[in-house]
């Protein structure tokens, strides 16, 4: 039976954030519809969800959740292989608003259910109400009949961490240190957290993300850890590319850093897109009050960093531009064990993130003697 914790976490219940390169019990998924952030009333983004969530299926179980006004429209568009669950929602960024699992060394599975404020509340949230996506995570846990830790007074969101699964955290001090999550925090208190609910003992902090109007900063669209021991960074050589200082000034970060057991990090430099992507099509988004304006032109956030690990894979962003084979051959090479498949996911982009942000892995909870 699914139940609270509010009188402990998992660090003293033993329980850890694994690395998304461990092995998946199957992937979270929600399915977008909202006029006033999805261009063409949400049907591009559609398309390019299913997309997503087909190639993911090809590896491991997928689970779409979506609003009773399109469950029917989501089942239609999806394979049976997939599982459709109705489920209210604000929007489809399930990374964040969805729980991050934890588990321990006798194959038990729990989920940490952060609080959600749309990326920064009232003070810089890009959306209000949001009360139904900070319902979400603990509904996925009811669904897998699996306990939770709620964390009032605490906000974080699932894309603005990184876990290596042995005690080391890759966070953004623009994120985590924003006025709209957690103002009445220190940072030292901040990292407290982290430790208590991922079982962490040591956070690297890398400055700026590359995102300060969408999530300020999230850290899956700068780095990730592949193995432990190991990161991807995004990197350019071009001054002039919007993302060019966050991606030298991360990358010389990483470089210096060494993780929860004294081992120096091996970098590994992935490209960003020759050219930056351009949102197209904002005139078809609708203008509601509380939701924060789009505009054509605005720049978009494609990074070919926001990939998804799966069982065997690694699920890649496309933007149709010159790098994209480049960041496919460059993955490859970090994961030589794994098929690499790209999608075209710029409608994501449009959105405000990519398929990391957009999907949430369950891991699949092992035995260790």
């Amino acid at each position: 039976m699914a139940g609270r914790i509010s009188d402990s976490t998992p660090r003293q219940d033993g329980f850890r954030m694994p690395g998304e390169f461990e092995q998946q019990a199957g992937m979270w998924m929600l399915w977008p519809e909202r006029n006033d952030n999805w261009r063409d009333g949400g049907k591009p983004a559609q398309e390019a969800f299913a997309n997503v969530a087909k190639a993911i299926a090809a590896f491991e179980p997928v689970t779409v959740c979506v609003s009773a006004a399109q469950y029917q429209n989501c089942r239609a568009k999806l394979p049976p292989e997939i599982r459709v669950v109705e489920m209210s929602n604000d929007d489809a960024w399930i990374r964040d608003c969805g729980p991050t699992f934890v588990i321990n060394d006798q194959g038990e599975i729990r989920g940490v259910d952060w609080e959600f404020n749309a990326w920064g509340g009232l003070y810089d949230g890009l959306y209000f109400p949001w009360a139904n996506d900070d319902q979400v995570a603990r509904k996925v846990c009811d669904i897998e009949g699996i306990d939770s830790y709620r964390t009032d007074g605490f906000v974080l969101e699932g894309g603005s961490i990184h876990a290596d699964g042995e005690g080391t955290v890759l966070t953004t001090e623009m994120c985590l240190l924003s006025e709209g999550r957690n103002p009445h925090m220190t940072r030292e208190q901040i990292e407290t957290m982290l430790g208590d609910y991922l079982n962490a003992e040591k956070v690297i902090w890398i400055r700026d993300g590359i995102d300060p109007d969408e999530t300020n900063g999230h850290i899956d669209d700068v780095a990730c850890f592949i193995c432990p021991g190991e990161v991807a960074c995004i990197w350019t050589e071009d001054k002039n590319h919007p993302f060019y200082e966050a991606a030298q000034a991360a990358y010389e970060t990483l470089a210096k850093a060494t993780d929860a057991k004294g081992r120096k990090l091996k970098v590994h430099k992935l490209c960003l897109t020759k050219e930056p992507v351009y949102l197209k099509g904002a005139d078809t988004i609708d203008a509601v009050e509380g939701t924060v304006p789009r505009e054509n032109g605005e720049v978009c956030i494609a990074s070919y960093m926001n990939f998804t690990i799966v069982n065997g894979g690694v699920i890649v962003p496309q933007y149709d531009d010159e790098n994209d084979e480049l960041a496919l051959k460059q993955i490859a090479q970090m994961f030589p064990d794994r098929k690499v498949v790209g999608v075209s996911t710029k409608e994501v982009a449009y959105g405000g993130g990519n398929i990391h942000c957009i999907t949430q892995q369950q891991p699949a909870p092992v035995v260790r003697g």
